[in-house]
């Protein structure tokens, strides 16, 4: 690609001070009001490169930069997410640059515990002489994924001050909630209006999925055999003893986050709670294969139904719902779509890296409402965490590869 003036470093810079924690206990939309406040920054800057755009009152932002085509290509949009996880505090985040990097170790200095190493990302090796951005040790980045709305909004300015550059209608969508599972529970696809996209969402630089894991969530409800402490010889059934027995059955070499990798699923207890006459147990399913959510869920309730083998006056009921799933179910009947994306990588000379997500984004979901969208790289390291890293090089070439492919779908059009 020819050298550009990218943007995507200072917007990156600015974007990850701004806190937009997702709230899991929070029914309102968005969870937490603050990431309007990334939403509004964002409308702000697309107002100065004279960007047609709406935000919504959930803080979605839709915005569409018009064919400069004499060709009808298909319609394309990028999308991105403007949450952070609630896994780690993304208040006060202090972005750090290191400039030129030299493969060494980080100790981030507002809490020196916290070391960024090769032993812990073995892919710094492949990062010497880039600009890397680490937090200061006592929150996360916020590159998952700030980076890939940074690279968006760059791709956009480098659009718009490209006439040049020929491109089909280009759609920016920018999501809320995405951490906890929400991200496009109110997109309106008629504003969208869009024939497919890709999420800007993914790691290292290369990386490409369009493959994830298919997703349920599971809860157990226990219901116990309440006495009187002083008078409860057989007659007690203590909810919280049936839990704690039920939790004890299930697997520890296999089937759980902590035993699994690739293509292989679990079944994943998250929150337990309760007194003594009710408890219950909440799960994660998740497989690649959508049809093993069933053997999940039947695997559950035979571990249950054993466990209450040992009490009989005790009773249990088991609450599913669905997720999301597997996105290539749909991708595999649009394949020029990563065709594309793997044929930009190549011309821009990045090397691809196709994998699997074990777990979801806003484009499995989207894929699944009729809109096929993959992910693309936007070098992430490390997420959810105080150690998250990115590298301003890394998000330059996802920059270019947004480009390439609006390049690419006008040219075969």
């Amino acid at each position: 690609m020819d050298k550009r003036n990218y943007t995507v470093k200072d917007r990156f810079l600015r974007y990850v001070q701004i806190d937009t924690q997702a709230n899991p206990n929070s029914e309102t939309t968005p969870s937490s009001e603050k990431q309007k406040d990334l939403s509004n920054l964002l409308s702000k800057e697309l107002t100065e490169l004279g960007i047609s755009h709406e935000m919504t009152d959930n803080g979605y932002i839709y915005a569409r930069i018009p064919s400069n085509s004499t060709k009808e290509a298909p319609k394309i949009f990028f999308c991105s997410h403007v949450d952070t996880a609630p896994d780690c505090s993304g208040t006060n985040v202090k972005p750090i640059v290191h400039s030129n990097y030299q493969g060494n170790e980080i100790t981030l200095p507002d809490d020196p515990e916290q070391v960024i190493s090769h032993a812990k990302f073995p892919e710094l090796k492949d990062k010497i002489g880039h600009d890397l951005i680490t937090a200061s040790g006592t929150t996360l980045l916020g590159a998952d994924d700030k980076s890939g709305v940074a690279c968006i909004m760059d791709a956009a300015y480098q659009l718009v001050h490209n006439p040049d550059l020929k491109h089909g209608d280009v759609v920016l969508f920018f999501t809320t909630d995405e951490e906890i599972g929400r991200g496009v529970k109110h997109v309106d696809l008629q504003k969208l209006n869009a024939d497919f996209g890709y999420t800007l969402d993914s790691g290292n630089q290369g990386c490409f999925e369009y493959e994830n894991f298919s997703a349920n969530g599971l809860e157990v409800n226990i219901t116990g055999a309440s006495a009187h402490t002083g008078y409860a010889k057989g007659k007690m059934e203590n909810a919280i003893k049936i839990a704690s027995a039920f939790i004890d059955k299930l697997p520890k070499d296999h089937l759980s986050p902590e035993s699994t990798s690739g293509t292989e699923g679990f079944v994943h207890p998250y929150e337990v709670g309760g007194n003594l006459e009710h408890a219950h147990v909440k799960f994660l399913l998740r497989d690649f294969d959508t049809a093993k959510l069933t053997d999940q869920k039947n695997y559950i309730e035979s571990l249950m139904n054993e466990t209450m083998r040992d009490f009989p006056s005790s009773k249990f009921e088991i609450v599913e719902r669905e997720q999301y799933r597997n996105m290539r179910d749909v991708i595999d009947n649009h394949m020029h779509i990563v065709d594309t994306a793997l044929e930009a990588m190549k011309n821009i000379g990045v090397e691809s890296k196709v994998g699997r997500i074990r777990g979801g984004t806003d484009g499995a979901v989207l894929s699944h409402m009729g809109l096929p969208c993959p992910n693309l790289f936007s070098g992430q390291h490390g997420i959810h965490s105080k150690l998250e890293w990115t590298s301003v090089q890394e998000m330059q070439s996802a920059v270019d590869t947004i480009i390439e492919i609006c390049r690419l779908v006008e040219e075969k059009a």
